[in-house]
């Protein structure tokens, strides 16, 4: 057995990055989704209303392993071949539309009706009251749990390996089969997992705290 080196350090760390970089990918593309689905779920439209709930329970009835895995082998049925990178991405923007969405629902929804009341009398359209009252006083109440998900989105990428991606678990699985010390890895694995998502999750507490939205 090799002994393990700085240059599986550095492919543990270039693991690392592409961790990172799907997250943000696949937090940004999902924040867009989320927000539509948002709307979509406090529209006026029950129709609309209706059929965004079936889509969110028909994907948080799914796992996401599953979802990755039609997504990866599903759009190969139409003969496009989808990179690993973009399978996951596209599985995780979809996975992170539908929860931050109901995320943000739930914030718009508990903002008390008088302010829309307020916006009403003051002639404002429904759109321009909920762009423009609703939603800056939503996103301060959805701030905690939205960070709070970031994190279980950065862990969730573990998944993407399943796919080919090689991101930091992937990474590690590579070392070890090389190494055989899988202890000593997957520790290291851990760690760099803990290190990216620890100050994420203090930073989610710290702004529960200050925004005291645990004693609403």
């Amino acid at each position: 057995m090799d002994s393990f080196t700085l240059i599986q350090m550095e492919y543990l760390l270039k693991g690392l990055g592409w961790t990172v970089i799907l997250s943000l990918i696949s937090f940004v593309l999902g924040s867009a989704g989320g927000f539509a689905v948002m709307l979509a779920r406090v529209s006026r439209f029950a129709l609309l209303r209706l059929a965004t709930s079936v889509l969110i329970q028909i994907i948080q009835g799914i796992p996401l392993l599953v979802l990755l895995f039609i997504v990866y082998f599903g759009v190969g049925i139409f003969g496009l071949n989808v990179p690993a990178l973009a399978a996951a991405s596209i599985a995780l923007m979809v996975y992170v539309s539908v929860f931050l969405g109901e995320i943000w629902r739930g914030s718009v929804q508990s903002i008390q009706k008088t302010q829309w009341e307020a916006s009403e009398c003051l002639g404002l359209s429904r759109w321009q009251s909920l762009l423009l009252v609703i939603i800056p006083q939503a996103i301060k109440l959805s701030l905690p749990s939205t960070v709070g998900f970031l994190v279980q989105v950065i862990k969730s990428t573990s998944l993407a390996s399943v796919v080919g991606f090689v991101e930091l678990t992937r990474a590690g699985q590579i070392i070890n089969n090389s190494l055989f010390q899988p202890f000593l890895i997957f520790a290291l694995v851990g760690l760099l997992y803990f290190c990216l998502c620890y100050p994420l999750s203090r930073w989610s507490r710290a702004m529960e705290r200050k925004l005291n939205v645990g004693n609403r």
